[in-house]
Formats: C-alpha cells, structure tokens, sequence
C-alpha cells in the first residue's frame, strides 16, 4: 500500500477552524438551530484516522454513509445514517503545492463546506445517496453552485483564488452534455 502524506498538526488546527466556520456558514445558509444541526449526524477525518478503504486517489474529499445505532438499543428502528467526511489529506496537499495561489484555509473551507452541503441535502432527503453516475454529477454541480453562493460574500483572504479554481463546476450539467457547436 502506498504511504500517503498526511496533515501535520499546524495543519489540522486549520482544517478544525475551517470545518468550524463552514458548519456554521451551511447552518445559517439553511436556517438550521444548534437542535437541527445535530440532526445529520456526521464527523470529519483526517487521513491519518482513516481505515484503508476510505483512502482515495484523485478526490479531495469523499462522503461514506454508515448506520449508527444508539449504544443502548438493539432495535433496527434506532439506527440513524451517520455520514463521515474523509478528507483526502494527500490530495489536498499535492494540489496545494501544485497551485501556489491556494492557501489550505480557504479551500479546506471550500471543501468541507460543499460536503456539509452535501450531507444536509442526503438529510433533508433533497438527494439520494444511491443515485446513478449521471445523477451524482448533476448532484455534484448543484453543490458546486450551492457552495459558490454561501461562500462569494465571505470576505476571507484567498477565497477568490479558491472560487477561481471551481469555476468549471458551476457550467450548468447540461451545457457540458450539448455538443460543441464549434
């Protein structure tokens, strides 16, 4: 198994501000209380409290969905869907040094902002989590758009570098299936 590079602690404490900030950007955007926020219950990870099947190659981030069950409860009634945001730390940092004008604050922010948009809209049942390839990419589009408008008034040094970056995901996902006219 490849050795993946993974966050070092000055590192994670701006991954933990990041994830800090966008839940609470995603829960204002969706006019969610502190009760309701609890609601989609989920955790964000690091590569290096990742299981090997939840490493990676190519994306920065990706959603598992898991059943959880209250620790005192033995009835299949209780479970719940428990979703883990699995940063790709070994992604994240090649393309960092790949792309001197993006700083890790302002695209963790991005990141972990569009799976909260991703996990509120499983919750809210706004999408399916088992949804066919071309289904996902037009999922995939609507929170790439969803993020851009939460996060464009942010004012926070480097965002528009990062905004900059995802710019082709917000083509609308039909324009990218109509052939070139040219």
């Amino acid at each position: 198994m490849q050795k993946h590079n993974c966050f070092g602690s000055h590192q994670i404490k701006i991954v933990n501000y990041a994830v800090a900030m966008a839940e609470e950007l995603v829960s204002n955007n969706y006019k969610m209380s502190a009760s309701q926020w609890l609601g989609p219950r989920y955790d964000v990870k690091t590569l290096a409290e990742l299981r090997p099947e939840e490493i990676i190659d190519g994306p920065f981030a990706q959603i598992i969905r898991y059943k959880g069950r209250p620790k005192n409860s033995s009835l299949g009634s209780a479970t719940y869907d428990f979703y883990k945001i699995c940063l790709q730390d070994h992604t994240i940092r090649s393309t960092l040094e790949k792309t001197q004008a993006i700083e890790l604050f302002p695209f963790s922010l991005y990141i972990i902002t569009h799976e909260l948009i991703h996990i509120v809209r499983f919750s809210k049942f706004l999408q399916n989590f088992e949804a066919s390839p071309e289904e996902r990419m037009a999922e995939e589009k609507r929170v790439h758009l969803r993020t851009h408008e939460i996060l464009k008034s942010v004012q926070l040094e480097g965002l528009p570098n990062v905004l900059e970056f995802y710019n082709d995901w917000r083509v609308p996902y039909e324009d990218l299936r109509t052939p070139d006219s040219s």
